[in-house]
C-alpha cells in the first residue's frame, strides 16, 4: 500500500506515500465484465427499454443521425457503431442517408487521426457521413424557442433535428454538474447552439446546490435537458457503462430518458462510495486519457471528491495535460481569476444570463478553492500556463503529501486513483 498507481495519461503514475501515512484507497465497486461485448450490444438493440427494437424503429425511415461523444469521453464507439448502422441498412435506410455527428458542445472539432481514433472503426468512416457539431455556426441550427420552466433558448444542430430517426450514444458516468453524463446530455449541450450551452453554464445553474454529481432530483440542468428532449420529440439512445479497465459492463438501448435511467440505476450504487470520515489530505487524478488531455477538463477531478475533504484540507490532483491548457476563452477566464481573486471573479458572473464561453469551468474551480487548498502535479503545463491555473504547482507528490500531513497533524490520506469517475460520499 506504500506505492499506489493513479490514472495518468495513457498509463499510470506511481506515487509513493511518506512513512507513517495511513492510506484509504477509494475505488468503484467491481462490476462483472460482459463476457461478449458485441453480443450484449446486439441483445440491447433487440430488447430495448421502452421502445421497439432498432430493426423495427428503422423501417420506413428516410434518414438517421447518430450522435457520438467527442474525444474527451472514452466511449467504446468501435463496438456499437457498425452493428447499429448495419441493422439500419438492413431495415431499408439508404446508406447515404446515415450520418454520425460528433457532439462537441463548445469543444474543438475532432479531425483527421483523432476522428479515426474516436470512431474506432474504419468501416464506419468509409461507409457513412461523419461530421462535427459546430456550436457557433448560426446556420447549422434550428430554433425551437424557449423552455417553459427556466426560459432557456433552445437551438439544436439541424443535421440531428431534421433526421427521421435520431439516436444519441454515450457513456454514463458521474458528471459534476448535470448529475450523470450520457443520454439527454449528448443532445444538450452536445449538439446545442452556443447560446443554449452558455445559458446552462451561467451562474444561475452553476451555483444551484442541486447541480452536483450523481443527483438528478431537482437538478436544474437535468430538468432543462429533459424539457429540451421533449421539445425535440422522438429520440432514442444507446448508453454504455465502463469499469476501471475501460471494459464494457453494461449497455442499454431504447427511448432516451428511460434507457438512460436504466444505465444510471445500474451504475449508481457502484460509483458512489460511502465513507465514515473526512480527510485533511485527498489525492486524486483526472482519470487519465482522454479526460486529462487539458487543464480545462482537469477541474472535474478537483470538484468530485469535495464531500470528503475537510475544510482547510489539501486536495492533490495529478493530470498529464498532454494538450496543455485548453481553449483561448478558458485561458482568458483563468487570467481574470488570477487577477481578481475568487470572490471578485464570482461577482462578475452572477448577473450574467449567458456565461462567456468556457468561463464556467473556472467558476467550478472556485468550489475546491473555497474549501481548501489545491495542488497540481502535471508534466504538460509550462511557464505562464502553470501560473494561470490559480492553484499550487508541485513536482513531488510524496513531498506534498508529507507537507499536508505535517500541517494537519492527520496521517490518514484518501486516494482516488480514477478521479472523477468515482464519487466518495461522507456518511456520518
Amino acid at each position: 500500500m506504500n506505492t499506489i498507481a493513479l490514472s495518468y495519461g495513457r498509463g499510470h503514475l506511481d506515487i509513493t506515500l511518506p512513512p507513517g501515512a495511513r492510506p484509504t484507497v477509494i475505488r468503484k465497486q467491481q462490476l462483472p465484465k460482459l463476457t461478449d461485448s458485441k453480443a450484449a450490444i446486439i441483445e440491447a438493440l433487440h430488447n430495448p427499454v421502452a421502445s421497439k427494437p432498432l430493426a423495427d424503429l428503422a423501417k420506413n425511415r428516410q434518414s438517421v443521425c447518430i450522435l457520438i461523444c467527442d474525444i474527451t469521453r472514452p466511449v467504446p464507439n468501435r463496438l456499437f457503431l457498425r452493428p447499429m448502422i448495419e441493422t439500419m441498412i438492413a431495415s431499408g435506410i439508404p446508406q447515404e442517408k446515415i450520418s454520425v455527428l460528433v457532439a462537441t458542445g463548445l469543444h474543438r472539432p475532432n479531425l483527421g487521426e483523432e476522428l479515426a481514433e474516436l470512431v474506432g472503426d474504419p468501416w464506419v468512416l468509409e461507409n457513412v457521413r461523419v461530421e462535427n457539431h459546430y456550436a457557433r455556426d448560426e446556420d447549422a441550427h434550428i430554433d425551437f424557442g424557449f423552455t417553459k420552466t427556466r426560459n432557456t433558448p433552445v437551438k439544436l444542430d439541424r443535421l440531428f433535428a431534421e433526421a427521421d430517426l435520431r439516436i444519441a450514444t454515450g457513456l454514463v458516468e458521474p458528471h459534476f454538474m448535470a448529475g450523470w453524463s450520457g443520454g439527454r446530455k449528448v443532445i444538450a449541450p452536445g449538439v446545442a447552439h452556443h447560446e443554449t450551452i452558455r445559458t446552462f453554464h451561467s451562474a444561475r445553474f452553476m451555483e444551484d446546490p442541486l447541480a452536483v454529481q450523481c443527483n438528478l432530483i431537482g437538478n436544474p440542468l437535468h430538468e432543462e435537458q429533459l424539457e429540451i428532449v421533449r421539445m425535440l420529440g422522438e429520440v432514442y439512445a444507446l448508453n454504455t457503462v465502463l469499469d476501471e479497465d475501460r471494459d464494457l459492463v453494461c449497455v442499454t438501448f431504447g427511448e432516451i430518458i428511460a434507457s438512460h435511467q436504466a444505465a444510471v440505476d445500474f451504475v449508481s450504487a457502484a460509483t458512489q462510495i460511502p465513507l465514515g470520515r473526512k480527510f485533511s489530505t485527498v489525492i486524486t487524478s483526472s482519470a487519465g486519457y482522454p479526460l486529462d488531455k487539458t487543464y480545462y477538463q482537469t477541474i472535474k477531478g478537483m470538484v468530485t471528491p469535495l464531500d470528503i475533504l475537510k475544510p482547510g484540507g489539501t486536495l492533490i490532483i495529478a493530470s498529464e495535460c498532454s494538450e496543455g491548457f485548453g481553449s483561448p476563452e478558458f485561458r482568458e477566464a483563468q487570467a481574470r481569476l488570477v487577477e481578481l481573486g475568487p470572490e471578485r471573479f464570482l461577482a462578475t458572473l452572477t448577473a450574467k444570463s449567458l456565461a462567456e464561453i468556457d468561463e464556467w469551468q473556472t467558476e467550478m474551480q472556485l468550489k475546491p478553492m473555497r474549501l481548501g487548498s489545491v495542488e497540481l502535479y502535471t508534466t504538460g503545463l509550462v511557464c505562464d500556463d502553470r501560473t494561470l491555473t490559480g492553484v499550487g504547482m508541485i513536482d513531488d507528490i510524496q513531498a506534498a503529501i508529507a507537507r499536508s500531513i505535517s500541517a494537519s497533524g492527520d496521517a490518514d490520506v484518501a486516494i482516488i486513483p480514477e478521479g472523477p469517475y468515482v464519487v466518495p460520499r461522507y456518511a456520518a
